[in-house]
């Protein structure tokens, strides 16, 4: 069997797969993050740590399994963040996480050097400060005393891997986040790290996903209930790895969607594909040689739970009762729109000054207008990715879904309404990612003889098909929402940064 941790925003999800492929358990243990003003946005490295070791020991009592028949454990973590780790391997500060917007002004620096479609073109991605190399450079300007411990940095999974193993290593879909790597070499940029003044020896050896890179230590055993020597496979981060739980696996495959506290549009290609207007950007996969361009919204299902909890903060079971409303009126129909920006944007303005705001608000408009808002422009907010790939030669005639969000069945009508096409639930939704994780971990220990077997993992739930039913409408109303960003754009610079 296999252990394939998720490390997501919220919480640590493990789940054990086994030689079949089929999902036999999973459980979730939680961790706070740091949220605050100036675009703040971080977490403590031991949160996972610990999440990780509680949630392994409860997965194995729960599944009633000896340690010893785990044949390895694998990984999906968020990524574009920086965790910076001291000579000894113990980290010198709080991780900045994938939302953490404070490097702007390194972030110019790079663009400066580099140029913006320069920077597009070397690493599939706009330069930003979303992404971990600004990062980097952030905590070396502004807390300098920190930043001289500091002799390696890596991605959220590649900590704990290396917690497992006591081997510091990342992969290459990983590394794709970084804003750091030349997908045309498979290797870190000398362009761009010469540009930011870091020193090379502080980036990981790049691995492929499926590697071994070490084994259960005596003390990982301890903490986790595995068995010392057991396997550790780097995995990937958590796009690449949910495309392929979503059986996404090549150009055939389709599109899928992740509905998740960041959400996107994504499909697997077997080249980088480059939007001329820099909308999408692309990571690598998992798999070698392919690659999974995306369209990734800060806070896609995170708009979702901050709706729900302003408006029905102490209601048992909030979701339902405000989905429920929302399916009864209508929003954009009665001039109500939602920009769903509330972590500032990626895809597609690539703006972290950017910010959320309700447009068009009348005194008849309640709780249900409201929510329902907010599943529009969520909808709408992807559209624009969809449309970056179709209109660079990527059909999508149809589109699963997976993530947590995707088990609301009214977000998923919204979604087939305004993109035009069928919306296909997958059987398995909030597990995809470690399913993609647990693939990757079995073809690297060899239980699995290739990644197709992700297609066998999930099927499209039968019956559970969405239509589009006025899709017509919502094309009007997805231009009058792209017009309310285009004209609040310049009044979002001029807010305090928060």
């Amino acid at each position: 069997m296999i252990i394939a941790h998720d490390l997501g925003t919220t919480g640590n999800k493990a789940s054990l797969v086994d030689s079949d492929g089929r999902l036999v358990a999973s459980v979730t243990v939680g961790y706070p993050a740091d949220f605050d003003l100036g675009g703040k946005a971080e977490q403590n490295p031991e949160d996972w740590w610990q999440a990780l070791a509680g949630a392994t020991r409860e997965l194995l009592a729960r599944a009633s399994v000896k340690n010893t028949d785990i044949a390895a454990v694998s990984f999906s973590g968020q990524m574009m963040g920086a965790v910076f780790l001291d000579g000894a391997g113990d980290y010198v500060r709080p991780a900045m996480i994938w939302a953490d917007t404070r490097s702007t002004s390194q972030c110019q620096q790079l663009i400066d050097a580099v140029g913006m479609e320069e920077g597009y073109r070397i690493t599939g991605h706009r330069l930003n400060p979303t992404y971990s190399l600004s990062k980097m450079m952030y905590i070396r300007d502004t807390e300098p005393d920190t930043f001289a411990r500091v002799r390696k940095i890596v991605l959220a999974k590649d900590y704990l891997a290396f917690r497992l193993s006591g081997v510091l290593a990342t992969d290459p879909s990983d590394a794709s986040s970084t804003n750091a790597y030349d997908q045309s070499t498979g290797k870190w940029s000398d362009e761009l790290i010469g540009a930011s003044g870091l020193d090379r020896i502080l980036f990981p050896e790049i691995v492929e996903s499926t590697t071994v890179i070490g084994s259960v230590t005596r003390d990982a055993a301890a903490a986790t209930g595995l068995a010392e020597g057991t396997p550790v496979v780097i995995g990937g981060g958590d796009g690449p790895t949910a495309a392929l739980g979503a059986g996404i696996i090549d150009e055939t495959s389709g599109a899928y969607t992740y509905l998740g506290s960041s959400s996107w549009v994504s499909v697997s290609a077997p080249a980088p594909l480059h939007d001329p207007k820099m909308r999408s950007m692309t990571f690598n996969h998992v798999i070698p040689g392919y690659f999974v361009p995306t369209a990734t919204m800060q806070a896609g299902g995170a708009s979702l739970q901050w709706i729900a909890n302003l408006l029905s903060p102490d209601a048992e079971d909030r979701y339902t009762d405000l989905l429920a409303k929302a399916d009864t009126v209508e929003a954009a129909g009665e001039g109500l729109y939602f920009l769903p920006h509330l972590l500032g944007e990626r895809s597609p303005y690539w703006n972290p000054r950017a910010r959320a705001a309700f447009v068009g608000l009348s005194m008849h408009h309640g709780r249900g207008h409201m929510t329902k808002a907010v599943l529009e422009g969520i909808a709408f907010n992807l559209y624009t990715g969809l449309k970056a790939f179709t209109e660079n030669g990527r059909a999508v005639e149809t589109i699963d879904a997976i993530g947590g969000a995707a088990n609301s069945s009214a977000l998923l009508q919204i979604f087939a309404d305004v993109w035009g096409i069928p919306v296909n639930r997958r059987n398995i939704v909030e597990e995809a990612n470690a399913l993609g994780a647990a693939v990757v971990g079995g073809v690297g220990v060899g239980i699995f003889p290739d990644f197709s077997i992700a297609q066998r993992m999930s099927d499209r739930t039968p019956g559970n098909q969405v239509q589009a039913n006025r899709s017509a409408g919502y094309q009007r109303e997805y231009a009058t929402f792209m017009d309310a960003y285009q004209r609040l754009e310049p009044w979002f610079e001029t807010l305090p940064r928060s």
